[in-house]
Order: C-alpha cells, then structure tokens, then sequence
C-alpha cells in the first residue's frame, strides 16, 4: 500500500540547479535547469496542463487517482472538510544560483483576485545551507518598492532582507506575503501550499519575462498589494529562521494551519523504531535506511502512504522526515 515515487522534476525552469538532488537521489545525471522534483504532486506548473503532476507506478496521475476514492488516499475526516484536495504540495529544491526577490500571496488575496482556493504559504527543511533572505529590515515604502521592481536594482532589492546562514537541520517558515529568496548552493526540503504562485520583483539574469508574468497577470499595482511592506525584528527573523527540533512536529505552530511536517532519528542511541500515526503521508529517507511496514528505503527515497494504510510502523537508522496536510 505504500507507493514509491519516482523523481518528479518539471524541465526547463528559470533558474539553475538539479545535480544536488541527482546526488541525494542517486542518480548519475541531471539536467542544468531541473532544479526542483516535486513530490506526491496534484498540482501543475503555472501555465502547463500536465507538468508537476506525480504519475504513480500504474501509470495514472496521483491527482486523478485521488479524485477516483478521495477517502483511500486521504480519509473521511479530510474529505469531508476539504474533498479531493490534498491541501499539499512538497518539493525538493536545489538553487544552484540565487533565486529572485518574490512573494507568495494570502488565501484571501489569492480567493479574491485570482479566484484561487489557496494562496502560497511555505516552509523549508535545509538539507545543504547557505544563504537565505527573508523578511524586511525596515519598514518599505510602497511606492518606493514599486520603483526598485521597475527598475529592476537587483541589489537594492535583496538588500531589504535579513540574510541568514542557514545549516543542515534548520527550518525556515515563510508566511504568505513575505518577501524571500534563497540563496545559490541551498539545498532544502519544501512544504507549500498546493498552488505555483508567485509575485517576481526581480528577474533580470533569470529566464524570465518578470514584466509579463512576474505580477499573476493582475498588474503590479495590484499584485504588490500581496506583499507584507512591515520589518520583521530580529526576535521574528528568530521565529522564523531556527534549528528544528531533534524530534516530532519541526516547523513553527503557525505553519501546522497549512501543513506540517515530522522529523524521526532512527538509531540515535534512543531509538531504532517509531510508529507514524495514519494519514495521508510523504515520507522524505535522507539520511540511512528506513523499513516502513515491511517496505525498505535508503536515502533519497520517498514514499506517499494513503491514509486507508493506518498506523505505519518504522525501523532504521537514519532520518525520516514526514510530510502532511493540516489537520482536518
């Protein structure tokens, strides 16, 4: 009943990057611009019709899979708040250069002005670190943020945000409307919001027509409204930016409305076994072996569980990290 996923990675995105995930994979090959592999995925890349979507083994697409007994994959309790919505999206991310100054927009920015049911609320698990940016040092203008994205002063831009180091083991939450980046050689675990949404203030030197579809096809006076223009303290940067805990739920409470995510060390001189409660799952091996009812995987594996498997016993030494929808 436990599905192993094959690499998921949508070809031909805007920025470079995808031999981390090669490695971590273990696998020999990997195109220069396939920087990310999208995990147990119902959700498109904006403006495609197939490509993001997770084909499971049988050859049928997760999404429709999921839409043919909604309750098999993600149970009653689910279903019955959210129907055949997963309410997830995980990706793997490897920035072999730095990304853009962006932002994600809110639900209800997202309801009103796209007629979207989610917004873009994500969260990081560093695998590789480096570099982040995140949240404002000070207060920003709006006028005066409009006029840094139309002229496109890279460093300006990027020079708003807090930069942090950021190392194997440490979490990053970023709430809808922040303004982010991530920095070349990061490499991380990614839970999001089940949506491909973003609001580019920057893109010179990306493949990317950011004048065009940097603003959701709303405008930038429009779209800008989607970003938070308040600084962010050190004592928030704090809450946002921080090592995860050595066990159980790792990201910061306001991230478990969107989705959470577990972390279980095998073999740690505590423990070589675990139990993972039911439920829709995607489990991430990245460090060791790990046995899931019976199922062995090494690292770089992942795994989607439907919740009609229930409880799912683990045995191992190493690292799981397990992906999950909101509680419903």
């Amino acid at each position: 009943m436990i599905v192993a996923l094959a690499a998921n990675r949508p070809p031909a995105r805007f920025y470079r990057g995808g031999a981390r995930i090669a490695r971590f994979r273990g696998e020999t090959d990997a195109a220069s611009h396939e920087p990310e592999d999208w995990v147990g995925s119902v959700t498109t890349v904006a403006g495609h019709d197939t490509d993001g979507l997770t084909r499971l083994p049988d050859g049928r697409f997760l999404r429709d899979a999921i839409a043919a007994d909604p309750e098999h994959w993600l149970g009653a309790r689910h279903v019955a708040r959210w129907g055949a919505d997963p309410q997830l999206l995980v990706k793997l991310l490897d920035a072999g250069q730095r990304l853009p100054v962006h932002a994600h927009p809110s639900d209800a920015f997202a309801h009103t002005h796209l007629g979207r049911t989610h917004g873009k609320a994500e969260a990081w698990y560093i695998l590789e670190g480096g570099a982040v940016y995140v949240g404002l040092r000070e207060d920003v203008d709006p006028v005066a943020l409009a006029r840094l994205v139309a002229a496109q002063d890279a460093d300006a831009l990027l020079g708003l945000l807090h930069a942090i180091e950021v190392s194997p083991g440490d979490v990053v939450w970023v709430p809808p409307g922040e303004l982010h980046a991530i920095g070349a050689g990061v490499f991380l675990l990614e839970l999001q919001q089940p949506e491909d949404l973003s609001i580019l203030l920057e893109w010179d030197g990306f493949a990317l027509d950011g004048a065009r579809d940097g603003h959701l096809g709303l405008g930038f006076d429009v779209a800008l409204r989607a970003v938070n223009h308040r600084a962010r303290t050190p004592a928030e940067i704090g809450a946002l930016v921080r090592p995860a805990p050595a066990s159980g739920s790792v990201f910061p409470a306001a991230a478990d409305a969107f989705f959470r995510l577990e972390r279980h060390r095998l073999g740690d001189g505590r423990t070589d076994a675990a139990t993972l409660e039911a439920g829709f799952a995607i489990v991430i091996v990245t460090a060791g072996r790990a046995e899931l009812a019976g199922v062995d995987a090494a690292a770089g594996a992942t795994l989607l569980i439907p919740a009609a498997a229930d409880a799912i016993p683990v045995r191992g030494s190493g690292e799981i990290l397990v992906a999950r929808p909101p509680h419903a």
